[in-house]
């Protein structure tokens, strides 16, 4: 329940909606908590604007929903309302203010949002929406986000596969779905096949497909030849149809993943704070992307620098008891902005000595590895917060802790 502080309302009606893919259950209280009208809305067009309408004609300007995104937030904006985001687990702990069953309800959770908006929305902040190009560079690095995972998942299932099936394949390459690897075995996805190799061939095949590693084709030869047998017969057979078919999807994905690189790279030079984040040491292109669509445009969501850490869980949890004091791990946390911040200052310690000196000094203290990264995290939260808040680009020569470190080092 904590949030920015807002202004207390003496007086007035609020709404809740608990929102599902087919029917949302829609509740409206008076100042006193009593129920002025319930109903539910289809998850069509007409039944999202029916709902808006229906608001505003009883009086309502706030309305409490468990996600800050979809069809349902955006009729509610549109209609000139604002929308207060109670998550999930936050009315799980409220429907016990209400009864001990604590039981879901769609209509009692409406009800609930709606009161707990009455009683406790002066201490809520209404949701700041991002602009329009940032929720859709979001959109595009969360499904690219998503299909990494898939794809490596499948290069697992894959190497599962080969390790049985035709082990020489893997360790062939640099990596087992690297667009070499993938077409070596399209052309050979099974040991039986990989045998009609000899070193004149493989140097002829290599040469027709482009390929220019490291490896010379004596030695990618040398590696089938020390690798243990591979299964033949039926059961090579069918081990070699999983693999074409994996093989197939992971090629496929591929592509998916390439064209999202190309819609990620275009959509990021247009933002308007693109500068900010493509500054930032090893960012790139798609990290930089993740970055900005995490954190969003909206200045007023993080007041601070530290309001962006806690919300990325960067910041330690302080538990005080009596004589106990506790500083943990704070696992409450938007976690894809929390991972976007990680994956960042991880890699940040390559190309930023301020960046490395930090963790080194987090890992002479004894901290582990995560614990380390999640400090420089912390320490970053400072540098992009201002970068962003005043909307310019990361200046090593305007970095003080940086300059600092240089100095002393020189």
């Amino acid at each position: 329940m904590n949030g920015r502080q807002v202004r207390r309302s003496e007086e007035g009606v609020f709404g809740g909606v608990d929102w599902s893919w087919e029917r949302h259950a829609v509740c409206i209280v008076d100042v006193t908590g009593n129920v002025i009208e319930r109903f539910e809305a289809e998850h069509q067009a007409a039944g999202l604007a029916g709902m808006v309408r229906r608001f505003r004609r009883a009086g309502v300007e706030r309305v409490a929903i468990e996600r800050g995104d979809g069809p349902v937030v955006d009729a509610l904006l549109t209609g000139g309302l604002q929308v207060v985001v109670i998550s999930s687990r936050q009315v799980k702990a409220l429907r016990l203010r209400y009864g001990t069953a604590g039981n879901k309800d769609d209509r009692f959770d409406a009800y609930v949002l709606a009161d707990v908006l009455r009683s406790d929305g002066h201490r809520l902040a209404s949701l700041t929406p991002d602009s329009p190009e940032t929720v859709g560079l979001r959109a595009l690095v969360r499904a690219r986000k998503d299909l990494v995972k898939h794809r490596i998942a499948l290069a697992n299932q894959l190497r599962a596969n080969l390790l049985a099936a035709f082990p020489g394949a893997v360790g062939l390459f640099a990596e087992l779905d690297s667009q070499i690897s993938l077409t070596f075995l399209t052309r050979f996805p099974s040991a039986e096949r990989a045998a009609w190799l000899s070193e004149k061939r493989l140097t002829a095949w290599l040469a027709a497909v482009g390929y220019s590693g490291r490896q010379t084709p004596e030695q990618v030869m040398a590696h089938l030849r020390a690798a243990p047998a591979g299964l033949t017969g039926p059961a090579g057979a069918a081990c070699a149809t999983v693999t074409e078919q994996l093989v197939a999807t992971l090629s496929d994905l591929r592509v998916r993943i390439d064209a999202l690189d190309e819609a990620i790279a275009e959509t990021l030079a247009l933002h308007h704070d693109a500068a900010v984040f493509t500054s930032l040491p090893r960012a790139g292109i798609n990290r930089a992307a993740l970055l900005l669509a995490e954190i969003g445009d909206c200045r007023a969501r993080f007041p601070d620098d530290a309001a962006l850490a806690a919300a990325a869980g960067v910041a330690p949890s302080t538990r005080a008891s009596g004589k106990k004091h506790h500083v943990a791990f704070r696992h409450s946390c938007d976690k894809k902005l929390r991972e976007a911040l990680i994956d960042f200052a991880a890699d940040s310690r390559q190309a930023s000595p301020w960046a490395a000196a930090i963790y080194q000094r987090a890992r002479d203290r004894g901290a582990r590895h995560p614990h380390a990264v999640r400090i420089l995290a912390r320490a970053w939260c400072r540098v992009i917060w201002r970068c962003w808040a005043d909307g310019t680009a990361y200046d090593p020569a305007r970095h003080g802790g940086l300059q600092q470190l240089l100095t002393a080092e020189g």
